[in-house]
């Protein structure tokens, strides 16, 4: 079963929260992630939730690509 700490991956506000609603918060939810740089994933690739980014499939490719590198410590 996989686990993630949300106090290192979200913003305060959504940290308590319960993950279908944190799946349908705006990407600025995540720490780190501005609301300007949510309004950009919009434009590039109508990434609006969490759950966009996480479908999103340059996403996918992405980290399927580095899963396969031996060379990463």
């Amino acid at each position: 079963m996989a686990s993630i700490d949300l106090d290192k991956v979200l913003d305060k506000a959504w940290a308590d929260k319960a993950l279908p609603e944190i799946l349908q918060a705006p990407v600025s939810a995540l720490k780190g992630v501005s609301d300007r740089d949510g309004e950009l994933l919009d434009q590039a690739f109508g990434v609006k939730t969490v759950a966009d980014l996480a479908k999103l499939k340059y996403v996918r490719w992405a980290q399927a690509l580095a899963a396969l590198d031996t060379t990463a410590k």
